[in-house]
């Protein structure tokens, strides 16, 4: 059959980001990865998180009975284009979905056989679910009540990430979730019993609703053997749901202990819906379907209040109006108005601001030393609040240059330097020399080691790191002979 030519490209090859599943993919072992190939739901998943020279690379073996010579495919392959087929080769050589060999280039055949029996259709191995037949007792969950149900199951993990440890009561999420939360390094209970949003879990806010479930998905997928699950139960069960019809009620009779085990935790991320606990039926939400393709994780909406709303691309799970265009003024007076109804973006905003006003549509505020030390203490650097002003930024701010007020962004930084200018380090204080040549002779030996933090020669003391404390102290035993 022909094959279609990689030349059949620009001279300038688009750069792809890849996907954070595929490191986690490539760590696993060419036994696990094939018996996750046998799966047909699997293979069409890991398909679309690949980059497009990967797609096209296997679009064109896919249909080859025997391998083609690797000179053959480099002859597809324009001098510009070769670093990134070389890299497109290695991703594929890493996931042994290509067999590594320096003359002929051929498909893993497990992996073949599944991917065209995912396109062609086929088969009864129950690899996208077993869809039930429509119950006429009880109505099943409409498209509707799916999206209001993940969208509130998701907001209710991010609230409490902003809100707990603020004087706040938000609604806890399942202990589960919390000790993913932690895990994660997204919350810690360092500044007391109440867990509070890390810095790692600020920067986790900045990123869009699908990199946000992918985060938490990647800890729970570290956490699987630990709780003894078997990694591929897990994994191919992800990608079943990502390629589930939204809408629909699917058994759980296939499904495998392990699987049946994670509906209670994905239920509670929002990623499937069942009636009770006991149900033989489930649904997969939005957020699921959507795992491996690039649609919104969370319904979108024209809505200009941004008080239920969410879309791929807005950060804080949010995609109102608002959140797409940027919602916050920022003045010169570290005045900032917030255009915005919605709970969770003000309460994003409260961990760096002092409230004033707030209003159905409007949240008024100020940068203080006080707000922004205190974001500082929970772990916040300056360059986060910075970055997430600058993200928000309402589209009135963005045709100023520099966007945000540089005397802003500056007084930001010299808070965080103020609050840094002390260092504690633990170590040893040397004093009470017997002479002033006494106290020379050990610092310069302390200072060949390069374990001095402090020293005045007025006082004859000086301050050494813990580790360096046992060879100066044999250096200064050895000199006087005492012990």
């Amino acid at each position: 059959m022909p094959v279609q030519s990689l030349q059949n490209t620009d001279v300038i090859v688009p750069q792809h980001t890849p996907h954070p599943l595929l490191p986690f993919l490539q760590s696993q072992s060419q036994t696990t990865l094939t018996r996750l190939y046998q799966r047909p739901s699997s293979c069409l998943s890991i398909f679309r998180l690949l980059g497009p020279i990967e797609r096209q690379l296997i679009m064109n073996l896919l249909w080859l009975e025997s391998a083609l010579s690797v000179a053959t495919i480099s002859a597809w392959v324009l001098p510009e284009g070769k670093d990134a087929y070389d890299s497109a080769l290695a991703v594929m050589t890493g996931l042994h979905i290509a067999q590594n060999s320096a003359v002929k280039l051929a498909l893993n055949p497990t992996f073949k056989s599944s991917l065209r029996q995912a396109i062609t259709g086929g088969g009864s191995t129950g690899s996208f679910g077993v869809p039930t037949d429509k119950d006429g007792k009880r109505q099943s969950a409409n498209i509707e009540n799916l999206d209001a149900y993940a969208l509130e199951r998701w907001e209710t993990i991010l609230h409490y990430m902003v809100s707990s440890g603020q004087g706040q009561n938000p609604t806890k999420p399942s202990q589960g979730v919390l000790y993913l939360l932690q895990r994660s390094g997204l919350m810690n209970n360092a500044h007391g019993p109440a867990l509070q949003i890390t810095s790692s879990g600020f920067q986790f806010l900045l990123h869009s609703p699908h990199d946000q479930l992918w985060n938490l998905l990647l800890q729970y997928l570290h956490m699987a053997e630990e709780r003894q699950m078997d990694l591929v139960e897990v994994l191919s069960f992800l990608f079943m749901l990502s390629t589930m019809d939204l809408g629909r009620e699917y058994s759980t009779e296939p499904l495998s202990e392990t699987q049946k085990a994670m509906l209670e935790d994905l239920r509670d991320y929002g990623l499937v819906w069942q009636r009770k606990t006991s149900s033989k039926r489930f649904s997969p939400t939005r957020l699921a379907t959507t795992l491996t393709s690039s649609s919104p994780p969370l319904p979108s909406s024209h809505s200009t209040g941004g008080s239920h709303t969410a879309d791929g691309t807005g950060a804080v799970a949010l995609s109102s109006g608002a959140a797409q265009q940027g919602f916050i003024v920022l003045e010169t007076n570290y005045r900032i108005y917030a255009y915005t109804d919605n709970p969770l973006q003000t309460a994003v905003l409260n961990l760096f601001i002092t409230m004033k006003y707030r209003f159905p549509n409007l949240v008024v505020g100020m940068l203080t030393r006080e707000s922004v030390r205190k974001a500082l203490g929970n772990g916040i650097s300056a360059d986060q609040i910075i970055s997430y002003l600058t993200t928000h930024a309402h589209p009135q701010m963005r045709k100023n240059n520099p966007l945000l007020p540089v005397t802003v962004q500056d007084q930001i930084r010299l808070w965080e330097l103020e609050r840094n200018r002390l260092k504690s380090a633990e170590g040893y204080l040397y004093k009470d020399f017997a002479s002033q040549a006494d106290y020379e002779y050990v610092l310069a030996y302390a200072k060949q080691l390069d374990v001095v933090l402090w020293e005045n020669a007025s006082k004859r003391c000086f301050f050494g790191t813990l580790e360096g404390h046992a060879n100066v102290r044999g250096f200064i035993e050895r000199r006087t002979g005492s012990v």
